[in-house]
């Protein structure tokens, strides 16, 4: 069993647009049950611990309209519970962590973002040798990541993220503090766009990225498979 921190924005304002804003509900649930149904330990955390906030569009008045994950979710008392009551990002240690999985929602474009405790624990964890997961505007989690050389963690590998064109289709281009895609290519990545609101996701050197909430159980799936390739007995003689 892996012990994986899936890490929330605490941020609330969409810009200045007066609209609400936080973390997309598909894009926790689907991962946590990914994870917890692989048999791991899953910790809920967030940048400011508490009750983490979710983007109120990504979470419908009706059931029937919501994905089955995350109805799942909200009818587990101990999911809930832990949202209710996640761990701040700064008391996370590393070294209990086989991995660190970053739900998006816009919020995270703010908060993300220049918050050291974040940056140190994706990059410990990694070079540790864990796994690192992100999906749609999660990614955003990745930008002060270093590897212990201080180069980008993400600078060669092949990563995606929410995407410009699915930026601009929302109208959100002008809001957005900067334009993911933008800053993942500018960190050296080699960013690997699918066509909008399809599903896409990529893995390279322990971290996994995928586009957009269609993209969510596809990211689920590849960190799951990172999570066993990493603790499976080595064959070396």
């Amino acid at each position: 069993m892996a012990t994986i921190a899936l890490i929330l924005t605490s941020h609330t304002a969409l810009g200045d647009t007066g609209r609400p804003t936080g973390f997309h509900f598909e894009e926790l649930a689907t991962p946590y049950f990914a994870l917890v149904d692989a048999g791991h330990e899953v910790v809920l955390a967030s940048i400011r611990g508490g009750a983490a906030p979710h983007d109120p569009g990504s979470f419908k008045a009706e059931a029937s309209a919501r994905p089955a994950s995350v109805n799942r979710f909200a009818a587990d008392p101990a999911a809930m519970a832990k949202l209710a009551t996640t761990t701040a990002v700064a008391d996370l240690d590393a070294a209990g962590l086989d991995g660190v999985f970053l739900p998006g929602g816009h919020g995270t474009m703010w908060d993300f973002p220049g918050n050291p405790a974040l940056a140190q624990l994706i990059s410990r964890v990694h070079a540790g040798g864990g796994v690192i997961g992100a999906v749609c505007h999660g990614p955003a989690g990745l930008v002060d990541a270093t590897r212990p050389d201080g180069t980008p963690l993400i600078q060669g590998l092949r990563v995606n993220s929410f995407t410009n064109a699915e930026e601009a289709a929302i109208g959100l281009t002008a809001v957005m503090p900067f334009l993911l895609e933008t800053r993942l290519r500018d960190l050296g990545s080699v960013f690997e766009a699918g066509d909008n609101w399809t599903s896409k996701a990529v893995s390279d050197g322990r971290v996994v990225t995928g586009q957009n909430p269609m993209s969510a159980a596809a990211v689920a799936a590849l960190t799951v498979e990172a999570l066993a390739d990493i603790r499976a007995p080595s064959t070396a003689a």
